[in-house]
């Protein structure tokens, strides 16, 4: 029986188990993320050496799909890689799928990332519209908007979190998202807070989501409805998201749960 060595983290409610001898992969996510039979966690990751970048990451989702890209995901790693002396400064450089993203940890333990420019272009997000901040799609008005994954983010006066569980299925494998989507269902509260409940793609109802969290504060302030900061209250706890020129940047928590054994057969 192999003995595979792991760490336990979550950034509000979004939990991840992370890899450090061993490299995660697609039949190690579906395994070790179950909820019942392994370790239970909405994704896995493991790091990686880069030549053009301080570090990098391999990242699955619960269901064993690979992930462009994790807000909350990123917070986690940022302190993971840190603590471990994988780099040696507090603010560095990680390759994704979805490009270089600066995240740096603070002295209170909070990780602020500098998540990079949002994608507002249908081919690139990608969604079948013409519209892409302004379409339709299963009655509701929608925007898409990627943060180097998609997002397609509904505004609404009603129950966020019971339209994420009706609707976030049918909107996620929906036909015009050729790559699926993660959905957010967003309350807005005053300019500078929002209540946001998503269905993330390949992992389903979560307590957080950094990249919904950036892009639905994209898509509010496209919309003239939010300011440049805004707090963004998800299940798990709050997010603060920034929009102020080109770059969003996300500050929240990233802390780690446990460590332990996973025995493979």
């Amino acid at each position: 029986m192999k003995e595979i060595k792991f760490e336990k983290w979550q950034g509000l409610g979004n939990d991840f188990v992370i890899l450090n001898e061993e490299k995660a992969t697609s039949e190690l996510a579906k395994l070790m993320c179950d909820r019942n039979f392994g370790v239970g966690a909405d994704g896995i990751f493991s790091p990686v050496k880069t030549d053009d970048t301080d570090i990098g990451w391999e990242f699955f989702n619960s269901d064993g799909s690979i992930a462009q890209m994790c807000g909350n995901g990123i917070r986690c790693f940022a302190k993971f890689a840190r603590s471990h002396n994988l780099v040696n400064k507090d603010k560095f450089s990680v390759k994704t799928l979805a490009g270089t993203i600066i995240p740096e940890v603070l002295a209170d333990g909070r990780v602020r990332v500098d998540m990079g420019k949002p994608i507002l272009e249908a081919q690139k997000i990608p969604v079948d519209s013409q519209t892409p901040q302004d379409f339709i799609v299963e009655g509701f008005s929608a925007s898409a908007v990627s943060m180097g994954n998609p997002h397609c983010v509904i505004f609404t006066e009603h129950d966020s979190a019971k339209l994420a569980r009706e609707y976030g299925p049918k909107i996620e494998s929906h036909k015009l998202f050729p790559q699926k989507t993660n959905v957010e269902f967003v309350k807005i509260k005053t300019r500078n807070r929002m209540q946001l409940d998503v269905y993330e793609r390949g992992c389903g109802i979560t307590l957080a989501c950094g990249t919904g969290a950036c892009a639905a504060t994209v898509a509010g302030i496209l919309k003239g409805l939010l300011d440049d900061t805004v707090t963004v209250e998800l299940p798990g706890g709050e997010l603060t998201i920034e929009y102020k020129g080109e770059n969003v940047y996300m500050t929240g928590p990233a802390k780690k749960v446990f460590e332990g054994v996973y025995y493979q057969k």
